[in-house]
């Protein structure tokens, strides 16, 4: 076995004078902005709390304040890691572990508690609070600079750079000197602060980023396990319920036909006519059942082959939309396949769809993502041992996720989002 061991990015001490201008910069904006978004952040949860019992208002402000919280968050782990040129995983919306709207409710709630997420708001706010003393100290600089030429005018004295008692022109070059130098040295020091900070804040100890690897780890290794146990499982229900039966009436047919060869030859004849005939179709369902394993054409030609093959022979009419620009691994086009194989089989037999829509895309992120629809009676539920249940492990085990949409009444969607490179 292999032991490969994650290190955090190296962070060097010194940063090049560029870099310290580039973080002053940063500051400075995050000054101007930081102030407006944390006033409409306030604004969406006072009304929100306010309107809470109105209708259902106050609850999709409050909705869309965890959604913005999540975009502050978002843009001030890119903003770190872009200032800093360090590799951090980018902060992604909580994942769905049901289906349907209570699915989507508990992702929700997970996102308004997400530690990483209030790390990077907490960050923003601070850099917000230095960012407002940058733009004192560069209007202190701007006008320390200014007063160092005050003797060259006919001014007595000169106002203070925020107001207050006039400074005698006589000591205002000494004074813009200081000025210049205190301003410049303040800039500087709360860019070195924001970096300790930001380092400290938003990117992620290593123990923490192994600890997040080994659970993912384990979540796909046990959605594996389980998708593989639920396939084991289908593999002998179909061939004790549909092969082995046909199998066993083909050898009772040939013992008749055997018995009655030499009394009776037309008649045994037809049996052995019958036994041909269930002969053939054992062996059609025994293909069916390897093409259930592992659809070969998958590495001969493609997902999207497979998926044309798939749509010809299903049962209702397939509306087919595939767009890709190269391959993704053997295990994701296969986790997408049987997701779509699985989808059309729950519409034609169990839906009672007249048409179905599949979509499948290669998305930013080299992600492989696949839809669904069909227009039937709805209904559908992930049930422990079934066809929906191997889905959503396949999927899991290949790095995936899997969101079902099935109201009573119709229509029925299913996504999958899977990493091309799983």
């Amino acid at each position: 076995m292999t032991t490969q061991t994650a290190t955090a990015p190296p962070v060097t001490a010194a940063k090049p004078p560029l870099r310290i201008f580039t973080t002053i910069l940063h500051l400075a904006g995050v000054g101007v902005i930081g102030g407006i978004i944390f006033s409409t952040l306030g604004g969406l949860l006072g009304t929100g709390l306010g309107l809470l019992f109105a209708a259902g208002i106050g609850a999709v402000l409050l909705v869309g304040l965890v959604y913005a919280l999540f975009g502050v968050g978002w843009f001030e782990v890119a903003r770190v890691g872009a200032l800093y040129r360090t590799p951090i995983a980018p902060l992604g919306l909580r994942r769905r572990d049901r289906p349907g709207f209570g699915g989507w409710l508990r992702s929700l709630g997970r996102q308004a508690i997400d530690g990483r997420m209030w790390r990077a708001i907490a960050n923003f706010a601070i850099a917000a609070v230095l960012g407002f003393i940058v733009l004192r100290l560069a209007w202190t600089l701007v006008w320390s600079i200014i007063i160092s030429f005050a003797p060259l005018t006919s001014a007595e004295s000169v106002m203070g750079p925020f107001g207050g008692g006039g400074i005698p022109v006589a000591w205002a070059p000494l004074v813009g000197i200081l000025g210049i130098a205190a301003s410049v040295v303040g800039m500087i020091g709360l860019a070195l602060l924001h970096r300790t900070l930001s380092l400290a804040i938003v990117i992620r100890s290593r123990e923490t980023e192994l600890t997040e690897k080994v659970r993912t780890s384990t979540a796909q290794r046990e959605g594996a396990v389980r998708a593989a146990d639920l396939e084991r499982t289908r593999i002998e229900r179909d061939l004790h319920d549909g092969v082995q039966p046909r199998l066993v009436s083909v050898g009772m047919t040939l013992g008749l036909a055997q018995q009655k060869i030499d009394n009776d030859p037309d008649t045994a004849k037809e049996l052995i006519a019958e036994a041909h005939t269930s002969t053939k179709a054992a062996i059609t369902e025994l293909r069916q059942l390897a093409r259930g394993i592992h659809a070969s054409v998958l590495d001969d030609r493609g997902l999207d082959a497979a998926l044309s093959a798939l749509a010809g022979r299903s049962h209702i009419p397939v509306n087919l939309d595939v767009r890709m620009d190269g391959r993704c691994s053997r295990d994701a086009e296969a986790a997408v396949y049987f997701s779509i194989a699985e989808s059309l089989t729950n519409a034609a037999k169990h839906s009672r769809a007249s048409e179905a829509r599949v979509t499948v895309r290669i998305r930013e992120g080299n992600t492989l993502w696949a839809r669904v629809e069909d227009n039937g009676m709805g209904g559908a539920q992930v049930q422990p041992g079934g066809g929906l249940d191997g889905i959503a492990n396949r999927v899991l085990a290949a790095g995936g996720t899997f969101r079902l949409d099935s109201p009573q009444g119709g229509p029925t969607s299913l996504e999958v989002n899977v990493p091309c490179a799983s």
